[in-house]
């Protein structure tokens, strides 16, 4: 239960063989609109809360689900309401979640960043932009070398740089947004400068599978996503400068964009820009394995 998208995978695990998905679906709940930045989460996305909440519990029901385990991550986490959402669920489905903090969240990041993406014994700078928070781990195919989780997620961002009514993203808002990236991702700096990843970035879910389906000009189904994907620096910078001339309309009607995303995937892009540029990184791989995933392969033993 992310503070943009709610996740529900069901899996059937088959002894000695790897997991078979059964369903794999998202619900744009965002979760931490019109509140977050206040320490609330308020009434419309409460409700949508539930609504997906017991959408998902219907969808368990029907595939027979014998096992499950709910996580929810910076708006939850935050948010005063948040315990009491908590218990909502759990009076109203059945469903009984754990709230996980920013550490525990990296970890889980990389685990299923693992199950996509080969990254072999040298040390990788990951990357996951959440709506509340987004987190950085420094790791390797078995080591995790640095972690933290920053709260400069992408709602956050829209709250405090992008208030401009015509939807175009101003290029004042970008150099604040800048400076305030240097000031807060101040460890971040340190550790790379400390482990010396190589240069290249990995980068799960959300912003990145957005970037990889404008590149190929369609929204994609989760399912229809390949584990992992190269995306150019090129093709990154292209659609980063496309963005930052258009308003909330003309977003959205781009090949490939995810609605829900349109505003979001340029502060969101602002982050990769600035990571980009700051550590001199020059290839990105995208995954579309995160969370969940890492959920599933702890769950299993993997």
């Amino acid at each position: 239960m992310g503070t943009n998208t709610f996740h529900l995978l069901i899996v059937e695990d088959r002894p000695g063989q790897p997991p078979h998905p059964l369903l794999r679906t998202k619900v744009g709940v965002r979760l931490g609109e019109g509140g977050i930045s206040q320490g609330e989460i308020a009434p419309a996305p409460y409700a949508r809360a539930l609504q997906t909440l017991r959408g998902f519990k219907e969808e368990m029901e029907l595939h027979q689900v014998t096992e499950v385990r709910a996580t929810a991550t910076s708006a939850m986490r935050v948010s005063r309401n948040g315990p009491a959402l908590v218990r909502d669920i759990l009076d109203q489905t059945g469903i009984q979640v754990e709230v996980i903090g920013g550490e525990r969240e990296a970890e889980l990041i990389a685990k299923g960043i693992r199950q996509a993406v080969a990254l072999g014994p040298e040390k990788h700078l990951l990357m996951d932009i959440g709506g509340g928070s987004v987190e950085f781990i420094i790791a390797n195919e078995d080591t995790i070398f640095w972690k933290q989780s920053f709260e400069i997620g992408a709602q956050r961002l829209l709250d405090k740089f992008f208030t401009e009514p015509s939807g175009v993203f101003p290029r004042e808002s970008l150099r604040a947004q800048i400076a305030y990236l240097a000031e807060a991702l101040a460890p971040l700096t340190a550790a790379v400068a400390a482990h010396k990843p190589l240069a290249g970035l990995v980068g799960s879910s959300g912003s990145f599978d957005t970037l990889a389906d404008l590149t190929v000009g369609r929204v994609r189904k989760e399912s229809e996503l390949p584990p992992s994907t190269w995306l150019s620096v090129a093709d990154f910078e292209r659609h980063f400068a496309h963005l930052l001339t258009l308003n909330h309309d003309e977003r959205v009607a781009l090949p490939g964009m995810f609605p829900m995303r349109a505003d979001m995937l340029v502060v969101a892009s602002v982050i990769v820009e600035y990571v980009l540029k700051t550590y001199n990184l020059t290839r990105i791989t995208t995954s579309a394995f995160a969370l969940k995933e890492g959920l599933l392969a702890e769950l299993l033993g993997k």
